[in-house]
């Protein structure tokens, strides 16, 4: 499998974001990153996309939208929307519609901040989504840096520090989006596929004559990413690049990673079976034995669950294994020390092991 390393959920001065697409392309490729998704509200912007650079390192930059109903008070109901390639908003009010619409599109939808807290003391509503009668997205936003920086400021003191210190501030996405996880795809027998979203604006704040930049670009750029996995490498043509890109984020053969304390790239979650082997994102049968094989890119805490519990737990390992004959979903959770507080490191997409 070839590794890509992408950004997703970043706003430009389309909407609230304060950067271009072309200086977006710039930062990201600073930032060690092989692509890009932008998601501004209730925009899609056209001809965009493409590889941007020089020689052979060359960065992609997907254009997606997040839609979301504004007759809801708050807005609410965000949707990302990724490869659809149309306006999308027309069918914000209606979220079944949007979803669907999407599918026609053979684009991707992902559930923005699912369960999201509000930030009171700065007038800063909570935007979680609201309407669980949807079926057909393609999964959530399982880890969004700013919605963790609203869980983690509840206090003003928190809060100054989070937004002077941001290298201090993440540590993992929340408990309660990681159950709702679990909970969806017990409950609906499907694949729901997990991303990292950063929620990058670059936000301004004046107070008096003093301007800072919180959260800027390059640091959301280097923290939470989601590692795509194709089958073959990317060939540098733009068409056939986006595609794969595109079919294996929709397979879930990716992960979602913070890459800040320490590069995730090389870590591998696969199971082998009578019928070969498998990848995250997978469904497999439950023929003979299934051996699971965790591959981290150093020695750190690695964590196996089947169905929403830990069922195995690796204090110091590089390499983790795990035989069985039980049918479930397996994930993985690794963490990594930084700072002076165990952090959220690698969150696995699932291998679904059905009847």
């Amino acid at each position: 499998m070839h590794e890509t390393k992408f950004a997703i959920h970043i706003h430009t001065h389309y909407s609230d974001g304060n950067a271009s697409h072309q200086e977006l392309v710039k930062i990201a490729e600073k930032s060690g990153l092989d692509g890009i998704i932008t998601t501004d509200h209730n925009i899609w912007v056209e001809g965009l996309d493409g590889y941007y650079g020089e020689g052979k390192k060359k960065t992609m930059l997907l254009v997606g939208e997040e839609v979301h109903d504004r007759q809801l008070n708050p807005p609410g109901n965000h949707l990302l929307v990724i490869g659809a390639n149309k306006e999308m908003a027309p069918f914000a009010s209606d979220s079944q519609q949007l979803i669907n619409q999407v599918k026609k599109r053979n684009g991707l939808s992902f559930i923005a901040h699912p369960i999201e807290d509000p930030l009171e003391m700065f007038g800063e509503k909570a935007f979680s989504w609201r309407n669980w009668d949807i079926t057909g997205f393609s999964g959530i936003e399982l880890w969004n840096q700013l919605s963790e920086f609203k869980s983690v400021s509840q206090s003003f003191k928190s809060a100054v520090s989070n937004a002077l210190f941001p290298k201090r501030m993440s540590i993992g996405p929340l408990e309660r989006t990681l159950s709702l996880w679990d909970t969806l795809i017990a409950t609906r027998n499907q694949p729901v596929i997990a991303i990292g979203g950063v929620d990058a604006h670059e936000l301004i704040k004046k107070w008096g004559i003093l301007k800072i930049k919180l959260y800027p670009y390059i640091h959301h750029f280097r923290s939470v990413t989601t590692h795509i996995l194709t089958k073959k490498p990317l060939i540098g043509n733009f068409i056939e690049d986006r595609k794969a890109v595109l079919k294996s984020l929709g397979q879930g053969h990716c992960f979602v990673a913070y890459d800040l304390p320490s590069p995730t790239d090389g870590f591998r979650f696969s199971v082998h079976t009578d019928e070969g082997q498998f990848f995250m994102g997978d469904c497999v049968r439950p023929t003979g034995g299934l051996t699971f094989q965790i591959r981290l890119p150093q020695k750190q805490h690695c964590r196996l669950f089947k169905d929403g519990k830990m069922i195995k737990e690796w204090p110091d390992r590089e390499v983790c294994t795990h035989i069985t004959t039980e049918p479930g979903v397996y994930r993985v959770e690794a963490y990594i020390p930084y700072k002076g507080k165990i952090r959220g490191w690698i969150f696995s997409n699932p291998i679904y092991v059905w009847n």
